[in-house]
């Protein structure tokens, strides 16, 4: 059994969504099928939670009819048949009559998952009625009986993996099952959400749930790029990666993943495609165990990264100074990316910086604090980078022109990373893109 994941991009349109449809037939394998929301569902689903946590309640009215009548064009263009037209009328009904009524009272943090959690539920249920229109033998299964999550927002794996085999067994004469991505219930039973990677973290925890041949992540793009199609004029997609160069990539940047989307299929060994649903034929890329080649395969950035330099004579030959200065981000669950020491300093960067007074007030003692914001870190992954003839040549070769900060080097096998203002990340990108892969 395989696990089909298909984005917001892939079924925002009611034609890409009859496409997946024909995806999901192709072979005989059973599977599991995850789909986000429709695109720009979340986003609207937002607003209106906004809206109604500032008291707009007109605002958020306004808001719903919209939706209401996008996902009414919608399904009126997806679905031929009368009666699947009148089954998917009241589904939008349904949910949009729940939205209506939320809004008549008293906002909470609960009834914000309630409402992120619509466009998910919509998306299975107008796709499960279009191909019971089309005559696609298959099951529904709700995502909110069998994903759950802890106290500390963590999956339950051991429980996910009971509740869907159960349900799998119960139903072993299909061969297709539909269900939601994102969306979850918390340790309380209350409707949530798995937030870090949203459906395709649901996509990998049921593929290693399930010890899945294969989890496939359908986008718009055609696999996991050496370079920022953003910004960069000429990219290619890599055929195959390790799990730890796509976490490396997709930590520092690579939009195509979040970090933490892949681990359980990781822990689990279940191999991972990212395919392109526009272009079906087109190869993507392979994640796995093995890398399947070694040096540079691609770069990414990420900006937002504040650095903070503690600067102490003290330092000098201090047994247990660091430990103490990483104990402070501990206790603020603030993530280091990037660490560099001398005999008198010590730097570190963070890309999250909503504790960052409270972390300036307890590091203060140990020394003088400096702070530099609005700077980026490029990411040079491959495989036994650090072994890679002639490397750091190349990339210090490309990069004349670039004020460099801070560099990352030999602490990992798949990684060199690099600091620099974030006004040359567009720049370096591009140069990098010349100077390690010879495209213009």
């Amino acid at each position: 059994m395989k696990v089909m994941k298909f984005g917001g991009t892939s079924v925002g349109k009611p034609e890409r969504m009859q496409q997946v449809a024909k995806l999901i037939v192709q072979d005989e394998e059973s599977k599991i099928v995850v789909l986000s929301a429709l695109s720009g569902t979340t986003n609207a689903l937002v607003e209106i939670s906004n809206a109604l946590s500032q008291g707009d309640k007109s605002g958020a009215r306004q808001q719903i009819q919209a939706l209401q009548d996008h996902y009414k064009i919608f399904y009126n263009q997806l679905l031929v048949a009368p009666p699947a037209l009148e089954k998917a009328t009241a589904c939008i009904n349904e949910h949009f009559e729940f939205l209506n009524i939320i809004v008549k009272i008293s906002f909470s943090e609960a009834l914000n998952k309630d409402i992120l959690a619509q466009g998910e539920l919509l998306s299975t249920k107008l796709f499960s009625i279009y191909l019971e229109e089309i005559g696609v033998d298959h099951l529904l299964i709700p995502a909110l009986d069998f994903m759950t999550i802890d106290n500390y927002d963590e999956p339950q794996i051991g429980s996910i993996k009971v509740k869907l085999t159960q349900i799998l067994q119960r139903n072993k004469g299909k061969k297709i099952f539909v269900t939601q991505g994102y969306i979850s219930r918390n340790a309380k039973g209350e409707v949530d959400n798995l937030k870090r990677g949203g459906s395709d973290y649901s996509a990998s925890l049921i593929a290693a749930a399930i010890q899945a041949s294969v989890c496939e992540i359908w986008t718009d793009i055609d696999g996991m790029h050496n370079n920022d199609p953003r910004v960069v004029t000429k990219t290619v997609a890599i055929e195959q990666l390790s799990f730890d160069e796509a976490a490396e990539l997709a930590y520092f940047g690579a939009k195509i993943l979040h970090p933490a989307s892949i681990w359980p299929a990781q822990f689990y060994k279940v191999p991972v495609k990212l395919l392109n649903t526009m272009q079906p034929t087109s190869k993507g890329t392979l994640i796995t165990e093995l890398a399947g080649s070694s040096g540079v395969k691609a770069v990414a950035a990420k900006d937002g990264i504040t650095v903070i330099q503690i600067k102490s004579s003290r330092m000098l030959l201090a047994y247990g100074f660091l430990r103490k200065v990483f104990e402070v981000f501990e206790k603020y669950r603030t993530s280091i990316d990037m660490v560099t020491t001398s005999e008198v300093a010590v730097s570190v960067t963070i890309d999250n910086d909503v504790q960052l007074k409270e972390i300036i007030k307890e590091l203060e003692p140990f020394g003088t604090i400096e702070i530099e914001r609005n700077q980026a870190i490029v990411s040079i992954v491959g495989n036994e980078i650090n072994e890679t003839k002639n490397v750091l040549q190349h990339l210090f070769n490309s990069l004349t022109d670039i004020p460099v900060r801070m560099v990352n080097y030999g602490g990992s096998h798949h990684n060199i990373s690099i600091l620099i203002p974030k006004e040359y990340k567009t720049k370096t990108l591009q140069l990098l893109n010349k100077g390690l892969f010879g495209l213009e």
